[in-house]
């Protein structure tokens, strides 16, 4: 009882209530929340010190910055939306607290908006080599199953492209990236689809600061020919993953377009099939089926694992299956 108290006498001030409501609706910074509440920063952080230790708030690093939302988990979580849903929604403080949020919000999207504009010519490069997303998107809807998937993490969220496709499907989604411009364009493309079961988070795709066995789904997309170590991320990827619990990596099937490694900062130069599904198995994963989505040059290729609830299992290999471009339309 003593941990309900504490939460309703954390709960029960003005201001601390109001940042409880700005919460509910993303994530925020100190310094947005200053600018919203109109207080001091040294003020503001005390009031989200006792809420967070009350267990009303999450708080999440990022680099030098911290950002706050409303508890999603814990003896306290349901009762943070209980008292958000109980504030009238006419209150003339919390309306006003909103077009405060939707001017930060916008200034969001300019932001995210002007990098985009910086760095689209790069992406764009890209995709020009290979199959069109949606077929790789469609792919990954088959192989991903959503039934029953109540956590989900996306490693190297990049813009959270792969959290708008599977957040509507699942309880919970995770975004992890280590960069810092790259997650601000995500938050913005999550506030815009809606999605307040998704969230992300700056972290190393080597080390993520997220419990063992926490996830039944975990996608690694367009992410391991980034990678100094593609074999650790597997194998980080592995220990978050539960028993029953699916792993999907895509990548490029092996090329020789060097301008990719001069120009874009890929390390590696696509992947064997062999080599991929090897890391896998060493992961303490049983691979499945390749697949194959064939483009001009490059082939994108997607492998699925499975961590076997019984330990003993031994990974068996299987044949790869190959799609044309175009034969999912």
């Amino acid at each position: 009882m003593e941990f309900l108290l504490n939460a309703l006498k954390a709960a029960a001030e003005p201001t601390r209530l109001r940042m409880l409501a700005l919460c509910a609706h993303g994530e925020l910074s100190v310094s947005e929340l200053t600018q919203i509440l109109g207080q001091s920063q040294p003020r503001v952080s005390r009031h989200l010190k006792l809420l967070c230790e009350a267990g009303l708030l999450d708080r999440f690093r990022e680099g030098i910055w911290a950002y706050f939302r409303l508890a999603e988990r814990g003896p306290c979580a349901e009762l943070a939306h209980t008292l958000v849903d109980a504030i009238p929604g006419d209150d003339p403080t919390l309306a006003l607290d909103l077009e405060r949020l939707e001017t930060i919000r916008r200034a969001r999207r300019e932001a995210a908006a002007q990098y985009f504009r910086e760095n689209a010519a790069r992406w764009h490069e890209i995709r020009s080599l290979h199959v069109p997303e949606r077929e790789v998107e469609e792919m990954l809807l088959r192989l991903v199953p959503t039934e029953g998937v109540q956590d989900l993490l996306d490693i190297g969220t990049g813009t959270g492209r792969m959290l708008e496709l599977f957040g509507p499907r699942v309880g919970r989604a995770i975004g992890v990236d280590s960069s810092r411009e790259m997650l601000a364009v995500a938050r913005v493309n999550l506030e815009r689809a809606g999605l307040r079961n998704c969230q992300v988070r700056l972290g190393d795709m080597y080390q993520l600061p997220l419990p063992s066995q926490s996830f039944d789904a975990i996608i690694v997309h367009q992410v391991l020919h980034y990678a100094e170590e593609p074999s650790d991320v597997l194998y980080e990827a592995s220990r978050l993953l539960r028993p029953g619990g699916v792993l999907v990596a895509v990548d490029f099937a092996r090329h020789e377009q060097e301008v990719l490694r001069s120009e874009h900062a890929h390390r590696r130069l696509g992947f064997d099939d062999a080599e991929v599904a090897g890391w896998l198995a060493q992961a303490g994963l049983l691979p499945g089926p390749v697949v194959h989505l064939p483009g001009d040059p490059l082939t994108v290729t997607i492998w699925r694992a499975v961590r076997p609830a019984d330990p003993g299992v031994v990974a068996v290999p299987e044949t790869p299956i190959e799609f044309v471009s175009g034969a999912l339309s």
